[in-house]
């Protein structure tokens, strides 16, 4: 059976006629051309096929597209334009400090760049959009199951193991990754404290 949806990937905005039993993944790779989310074992084990779905993570091999209709789906390929769009804050019609101009990589992803937090590559866009994910979540304070007491949590590589264990590197790169993944958190945290600063 086949239905009609209306999502929008990385700021634009696709109708789409699909069958009712096509996982998003495939919707995204076979017919958008979004290539960046990768099949890796189609079972939702390994993350390489992960994306943003109204701002959350998601395992877009299991996900149905006709449960997408009308979301917002965010991909490794479109990471750095939603940064963007986050950052933008109209101070006397002005752009707040660290909004990213054209071209600019999202911190997530200029992190794994200067750790060299990859080595084949296959898994990294999901890595990358799942650590995007993760770093939000972990911003509003949700715990995890490593967190302890009733403190805020700290992003130590114990919590950064665990919120990023959906994802896998059959490279091991995980040394490289955490790392990674902690500077993109400071540049998080200091483009937020520069957009505060800003102001409204």
């Amino acid at each position: 059976m086949n239905t009609d949806i209306t999502v929008q990937v990385d700021g634009t905005r696709h109708r789409l006629t699909i069958d009712t039993r096509t996982t998003l993944l495939d919707a995204l790779r076979e017919r958008l051309g979004v290539t960046s989310p990768k099949k890796g074992c189609d079972h939702g084990q390994c993350g390489a096929c992960t994306v943003l779905s109204g701002g959350r993570r998601v395992l877009s091999c299991l996900t149905l597209a006709v449960t997408q209709d009308g979301a917002r789906v965010v991909t490794a390929e479109g990471l750095a334009a939603e940064a963007a769009t986050a950052d933008v804050r109209h101070a006397e019609g002005q752009l707040a400090q660290g909004q990213h101009a054209d071209g600019d990589l999202h911190p997530v992803q200029q992190a794994f760049i200067d750790r060299d937090a990859f080595q084949c590559g296959y898994c990294t866009p999901g890595q990358v959009v799942s650590a995007a994910g993760m770093l939000d979540e972990f911003a509003r304070g949700w715990p995890s199951a490593v967190t302890g007491g009733t403190e805020a949590p700290e992003l130590d590589r114990a919590e950064v193991a665990e919120r990023m264990s959906g994802n896998l590197c059959r490279c091991a790169a995980y040394v490289n990754i955490v790392p990674a993944v902690q500077q993109a958190a400071a540049a998080s945290t200091a483009r937020r404290a520069a957009g505060t600063e800003v102001g409204e």
